[in-house]
């Protein structure tokens, strides 16, 4: 039977760590007045600090989810530890040595399972640390050297080496007193045909700790060409590792992330350790693993989450990056914190880019940065062709249901604006209004996200324009009727519009049914000194029978003026043609919106110029009429 700690030594544990050094590892604490302490809450999530310590007093309290206790009951907690266990954890860093009453105790055989494995990861950290000095690990310290990590840099990291051979690993711990079962449960050793063997072998080993400090797993790197393993072989899932709960130099980075509101995540362990030598020391990174809400949530404790806290993502910039960032922005959501991107212009990851152009350019790599939406909906918008409205109407489709899940109103509506730059829609009301349209239909859906093609509660898609077909049945908008009378000119009276008329192309006409009545016009040869056939060539030159009789609709309607001469069809060729020309002002206007701030200056100067020539043209027809044509 295990025996029970002394009462005194209970209460001399108690005395001798202080609640608030203890709670500012896993969270941030600031000033909450009188005293006392404020973070948020690490047993239930919140964005407002309602999670108080009393240093004076060792106790913590939340005032959310009424969590409450002292030092030891804040650790069995967080860390999900039996009493006896935690007394032993503090116990341990305060470097008090336990009493065990009822006689005849081995702490070292009848500890708590966690308190083993832990306590097993720390002998193996070791055992690693002191291999890579050895002749075998040439390899590994070569490795490590090409990529500009010294000897301090290992021993700062805690890098390592694991032996090739079957159970070096596994044999050392068992002469510390590890049984096999307890190897096994932790990850170290697995089952091999003779009995327990080592997991990690020929590998460089990085030590992963948790907030804590404590090793609770490693990542081990492959070196050797005959290694048929993966390139990262990580710890497997144990009570004590989930790699969707760790972060690799969180225990390095933590104080320095609390202190500046600030971290930034990166891809893998030599990516750490680059950073924090160039001195990013609030660098951290996943373990083989995507960055996920558990991550989240023990960034969000370290940064008081709030509208000044930055999170930077470094995500390499090829395709594999890119999906890493667009997931990474999936969870954007769960921070109050800014979030952003930065990716070096050549696409290097921090250790190359150290490796390449030194501290100061890692150190750069974070500062000019992109925040995380923008990104995120780039990567979206830049898989249409925006130069068309079809185009352009299936980006924003794709985009406004991301935009629509910021929830801060007012950040929604500066991130619409911002879409419909990138799109090049110069009706930013619009779009704005398709975004909040989106945010109400998830909110009515109960923020499932969106329903199934088939419910039609859905906001329907933006309709793009439809190839010329045929006629339609309402074609009242004034630019369809000028349209129609311009087309009535060109079929009743072509000596009037000609040979202008027939300079116009198909697209200046906006309704479908006429830009198809245009189409047979000019396949039957146009409308300048038109032959006594030309209405029967029209006729015939149309594809179908709808678009037959539209023509011959268009031949024997009245003209709408009351007297029909030159002024009056150069009135309907100039609105027709100004009309087109101001469409085409707005769509490049859109290209260089699209192009901002830091596209191709040859690819500017042309749209630019193109711009100006529109612009000069446009105001020519206004001054000068038929006359500029």
């Amino acid at each position: 039977m295990a025996g029970r700690i002394n009462d005194d030594d209970v209460k001399a544990v108690r005395d001798a760590v202080p609640i608030d050094s203890v709670v500012s590892e896993y969270l941030q604490l600031r000033n909450a007045g009188g005293g006392n302490l404020k973070g948020l809450c690490p047993f239930h999530d919140e964005k407002s600090p309602s999670f108080q310590v009393s240093p004076s007093k060792g106790l913590f309290h939340c005032f959310g989810c009424q969590e409450g206790g002292d030092t030891i009951a804040f650790v069995m907690k967080i860390d999900h530890l039996s009493f006896s266990e935690t007394v032993e954890r503090l116990a341990a860093k305060a470097g008090i040595t336990l009493r065990y009453e009822e006689g005849g105790y081995n702490p070292g055989h009848q500890r708590g399972e966690r308190i083993r494995l832990i306590e097993a990861h720390k002998a193996a950290a070791q055992f690693y640390a002191d291999q890579l000095g050895g002749a075998e690990a040439e390899i590994g310290r070569k490795f490590l050297a090409e990529r500009g990590f010294d000897q301090a840099a290992a021993e700062h990291f805690g890098v390592g080496y694991s032996p090739a051979g079957w159970d070096h690993l596994t044999r050392f711990l068992r002469g510390k007193g590890f049984s096999d079962k307890e190897l096994i449960l932790s990850g170290l050793s697995q089952d091999g045909r003779r009995g327990p063997i080592d997991r990690f072998r020929g590998r460089l080993m990085w030590p992963i700790r948790d907030v804590g400090g404590e090793v609770v797993g490693f990542g081990a790197r492959r070196l050797r060409e005959d290694d048929n393993g993966p390139k990262y072989l990580n710890t497997p899932e144990t009570p004590i590792y989930k790699k969707s709960q760790v972060l690799y130099g969180i225990d390095l980075a933590k104080k320095d992330i609390a202190k500046v509101s600030r971290a930034v995540v990166v891809e893998g362990y030599t990516d750490v350790m680059a950073c924090h030598l160039a001195g990013v020391t609030t660098a951290i990174a996943t373990c083989g693993t995507a960055f996920g809400g558990d991550h989240i949530k023990i960034l969000r404790r370290l940064l008081m989450d709030n509208g000044s806290a930055r999170v930077i993502f470094t995500f390499d910039g090829d395709a594999a990056g890119q999906k890493a960032a667009l997931r990474a922005f999936e969870d954007d959501q769960k921070f109050a914190a800014e979030t952003y991107i930065a990716i070096a212009p050549d696409g290097m990851d921090p250790c190359d880019l150290r490796l390449a152009k030194g501290d100061q350019a890692v150190a750069d790599l974070v500062e000019p940065r992109t925040p995380l939406f923008e990104f995120a909906l780039r990567q979206i918008v830049r898989r249409y062709d925006l130069e068309t409205p079809a185009g352009r109407a299936a980006a924003l489709d794709e985009a406004a249901p991301i935009v629509a899940r910021i929830k801060n109103g007012a950040s929604q509506h500066e991130v619409a604006v911002q879409l419909a730059g990138m799109l090049g829609i110069l009706d930013t009301p619009f779009v704005v209004r398709r975004v909040a349209q989106v945010a109400r239909w998830a909110r009515d859906r109960g923020g499932r996200g969106p329903a199934p093609a088939q419910n039609r509660t859905a906001p329907p898609p933006m309709q793009a324009p439809q190839a010329p077909a045929g006629p339609a049945l309402n074609l009242r908008s004034p630019a369809h009727r000028t349209e129609r009378e311009l087309l009535k000119l060109a079929l009743q009276r072509p000596e009037l519009v000609s040979p202008a008329f027939d300079a116009y192309g198909v697209d200046e006409f906006t309704a479908p049914p006429y830009a198809t009545v245009r189409q047979c016009i000019q396949d039957a040869g146009g409308a300048t000194d038109a032959p006594s056939d030309y209405l029967a060539a029209v006729r015939e030159a149309a594809p179908n029978d709808t678009v037959r009789a539209l023509v011959t609709e268009l031949a024997v309607e009245a003209i709408f003026a009351k007297t029909v001469d030159e002024a009056y069809a150069g009135d309907q060729l100039v609105t027709v043609r100004l009309r087109a020309v101001d469409r085409r002002i707005r769509e490049v206007q859109g290209s260089l919106a699209r192009l901002g701030a830091h596209g191709d200056p040859e690819q500017q100067a042309a749209v630019q110029n193109e711009l100006w020539v529109l612009t000069q043209y446009g105001q020519s027809l206004r001054n000068n009429g038929a006359a500029a044509l």
